[in-house]
């Protein structure tokens, strides 16, 4: 098999246990913050004073990252973006608007950030070079088998896009307004889970971290945003599945 096929191959498998990869990377950094909580002399860039700080630029990282995967869902009609399902991939359109004319893939530069945040909160500089390698070597075919299927479909538009807008890194030029209208419905539709997920990590480091060493203060800040996330994502859940209130046509 040429390499052509084989990359494409390799990321319609890996797309489908793309899950797999951010809860591996997530246990390594569990296990390290458990081991900067204990031995914190052990990590350059990390002293118990700076605690906060990392928490902070952590979470900052990660609602970036939830904060482009909400803009850019929120904009996007149905049934596009090369979605991969067991039938295969689907693009009713090509998305050229919004975030679409800065970058390529969007959603997997929100993706990153997201679980780059809680990388930075380990505070280990190694940890956090070695999650952006993994993530781009494991991505790079996701992407690859994704951008095959639209260039098979939309042919000479696709490649007029690509040679303008580049694939993961954004360009901060030639932005162009958004075609379809910010879809709230869409949003805590399609991305209920990501705010309560992201607090949630970070609250179980921190409350792992003071158990392991026998302490009881746990971040309150932490606590509640998890608790009131947690409530916001099961009343959606259920408004989803129970009711058509966050249904909207074509989106």
């Amino acid at each position: 098999m040429a390499l052509q096929e084989e990359f494409e191959s390799q990321g319609n498998w890996l797309f489908r246990y793309r899950s797999f990869l951010p809860l591996i990377i997530l246990v390594i950094g569990w296990m390290l913050y458990l081991r900067r909580e204990l031995h914190p002399e052990e990590f350059t860039l990390y002293s118990p004073e700076l605690e906060n700080y990392f928490l902070a630029a952590g979470l900052a990282v990660g609602l970036v990252g939830l904060f482009i995967r909400v803009y850019t869902v929120g904009h996007t009609p149905r049934n596009t973006s090369g979605r991969n399902t067991k039938e295969g991939q689907v693009a009713d359109s090509l998305n050229q608007t919004g975030i679409y004319s800065l970058v390529r893939h969007p959603l997997y530069l929100g993706n990153f950030l997201m679980w780059l945040g809680p990388a930075v909160y380990t505070g280990h500089v190694w940890f956090m070079i070695g999650f952006t390698f993994m993530y781009w070597v494991y991505y790079e075919r996701i992407m690859f088998a994704e951008e095959q299927f639209l260039r098979k479909k939309f042919g000479q538009t696709y490649l007029s896009w690509s040679e303008k807008v580049p694939a993961f890194v954004p360009k901060f030029s030639g932005f162009k307004k958004p075609e379809y209208s910010f879809s709230w419905k869409k949003v805590l539709r399609k991305e209920k889970n990501g705010l309560f997920a992201l607090f949630t990590i970070f609250c179980a480091f921190d409350v792992s971290g003071e158990l392991i060493k026998n302490g009881d203060q746990f971040n309150p800040f932490l606590l509640v945003m998890t608790g009131i996330t947690g409530v916001l994502y099961l009343i959606l859940k259920i408004l989803k599945k129970k009711t058509s209130i966050l249904t909207e046509a074509d989106r």
